[in-house]
């Protein structure tokens, strides 16, 4: 019996996929972290997003540059008195023009532009946070999930030991067919939950390696962190809560999108104000008359006294967009309150209670297992399968509460703007 037990659990073990192996060296958290900044996808959509708003920052301030322009003329023109034949009319014209002053049309647009930029750098970093905390998720999925896998594993090993024994009851009539039938079902049932542990796995580390913008690579052994800040005392919810409204990078972004369309809609109201621009002008022709001039400069006032419906449909469009961002920041600070509340109550929970209780069945579980092996070696009981599964299933129990704790909080630091890599608390 000791030796069919010995057997089963070392075939077993033996069993986990060849390529999961262990590498030369594991997969570390600060090393799976240190792939956030590569081109995932979504990064490039945010880092395109910024590029977007920078250009749009250029042409805003583009509109008092200096515009020059050559302008060259072939004409045959008749005079209305003298010979009665053609003459040539050429021409060529430099003009440079430059606005001096526009009454805060470019002011208005150029901070209503650097406003969409500020916004954008912080989705920048916004999504920088969030990727990290994927990747921290996937590979706690990745580790517990193989935890799990063992777990099934020695399980699978046990119901196979159980069947495999009856069969040789069977053969000297201490059991019934029906009674092997039963052990042979419970084998089978747990081999398909074994089986399916192996293929979770399997894609838990598609997941990690995609989350790590290296599709295809999944990673053989991943090394178990310390995860030390988990014993860091949670302040309480209405400390961390004025905290996360003044720095939620979510938060911050729909505010500075809201001011950049109250900019701008000062810069529609500016369109009707006038404008004031200086203009130099060199000029050649073919054809001398005593009304042309070869340089002329100036100031030029531009007052635009009527533009029709374009200026106020523009300006109620904006408006509208102002309202819409106004409502969807006002939403998104109560959304924001009730997931800071839910996740500081889920790690307060996990802290408090959850962890101490899952340490206790482990401590629990491991002096079971000591029982069992007592009791197995001087054969008082053939039960030590049954205690080293449930012991496995202890300690994963412990380990995915400590993850979970650990993605907790960070959440809470994702959501009052803290990096993840930042040790402590906001003060």
């Amino acid at each position: 019996m000791i030796f069919r037990v010995g057997i089963a659990l070392v075939l077993m073990a033996w069993l986990i996929p060849q390529g999961w192996s262990a590498p030369a060296k594991r997969l570390t958290l600060g090393e799976a972290l240190a792939a956030v900044d590569s081109a995932h996808p979504d990064l490039r959509l945010a880092e395109a997003d910024r590029a977007a708003a920078l250009a749009e920052q250029e042409a805003a301030a583009s509109r008092s540059d200096l515009s020059v322009n050559v302008e060259a003329g072939l004409r045959q023109a008749r005079p209305s008195s003298g010979p009665d034949a053609s003459l040539s009319d050429n021409s060529l014209r430099l003009s440079a023009r430059k606005s001096l002053y526009d009454f805060g049309r470019t002011a208005l647009s150029e901070q209503a532009a650097k406003a969409t930029v500020e916004a954008r750098e912080i989705g920048l970093l916004e999504t920088r946070e969030r990727r990290r905390i994927e990747v921290m998720a996937r590979f706690f999925s990745v580790l517990a999930a193989d935890m799990q896998f063992i777990a099934d594993n020695e399980t699978m090993a046990v119901a196979y030991v159980n069947a495999d024994n009856a069969r040789d009851r069977l053969k000297v009539g201490q059991i019934s067919t029906t009674e092997l039938a039963e052990l042979e079902s419970r084998y089978q049932e747990i081999l398909v939950r074994r089986n399916a542990s192996q293929a979770r796995a399997r894609f838990a580390r598609a997941q990690l390696a995609n989350a790590m913008n290296q599709p295809g690579q999944l990673a053989a052994e991943l090394e178990d962190p310390k995860l030390a800040a988990n014993d860091l005392a949670l302040p309480d919810y209405e400390t961390l809560l004025p905290i996360m409204q003044e720095h939620n990078p979510r938060l911050r972004t729909q505010l500075a999108l809201l001011e950049a369309s109250r900019q701008r809609m000062e810069a529609l109201r500016a369109e009707n104000s006038p404008m004031l621009d200086a203009e130099v002008e060199a000029a050649g022709w073919s054809r001398e008359t005593a009304t042309r001039d070869n340089l002329r400069a100036g100031v030029v006032l531009t007052w635009p006294m009527y533009q029709g419906r374009r200026v106020s449909a523009q300006l109620a469009r904006e408006q509208a967009r102002f309202h819409k961002l106004q409502a969807e920041a006002d939403k998104l600070g109560m959304d924001l309150s009730e997931a800071l509340l839910e996740v500081w109550a889920e790690v307060d929970q996990l802290q408090r209670s959850v962890r101490v209780a899952a340490r206790k069945q482990v401590e629990y579980r491991d002096l079971a297992l000591e029982r069992a092996r007592g009791q197995y070696e001087v054969e008082l009981k053939a039960n030590l399968g049954d205690a080293m599964a449930a012991t496995m299933e202890a300690k994963l129990r412990e380990r995915r509460t400590e993850y979970q704790l650990a993605l907790g909080l960070a959440r809470i630091k994702a959501l009052l703007g803290k990096p993840l890599d930042e040790k402590g608390w906001a003060k």
